[in-house]
């Protein structure tokens, strides 16, 4: 270890090679941030807006696949009725949806 260290400084390496791999550090870890964590946190924002606007009658995709109609709205639940049959009601968390259409938008498209 000391010789490898005693090369560098022969060879002029010194605190220039520190700085620079510093610097390759920071240019990483930015580059970690704009490709990964601000696209996921402008994904959370987006699905916030999305779950907090959300009110009785909007259709909605559930995380498995499943599309309802929202009956009731509390603070973090959300009862969702399946099909035609009215029995079929089921209460879930807000953050198992992951698409919400209001009746309005589905009326603007036929």
């Amino acid at each position: 270890m000391n010789s490898i260290l005693l090369t560098e400084a022969a060879a002029g390496g010194g605190y220039g090679s520190i700085l620079m791999m510093v610097g390759y550090i920071a240019i990483f870890g930015l580059a970690i941030y704009f490709l990964m964590v601000k696209p996921q946190k402008k994904e959370q924002k987006r699905m916030e807006a999305l779950l907090s606007t959300m009110a009785p009658g909007d259709s909605v995709l559930t995380t498995s696949g499943f599309y309802g109609v929202v009956i009731d709205v509390t603070d973090d639940t959300v009862i969702v009725e399946f099909g035609n049959n009215k029995n079929c009601r089921i209460p879930m968390q807000k953050t198992a949806i992951t698409q919400v259409e209001k009746p309005e938008d589905a009326a603007a498209a036929e």
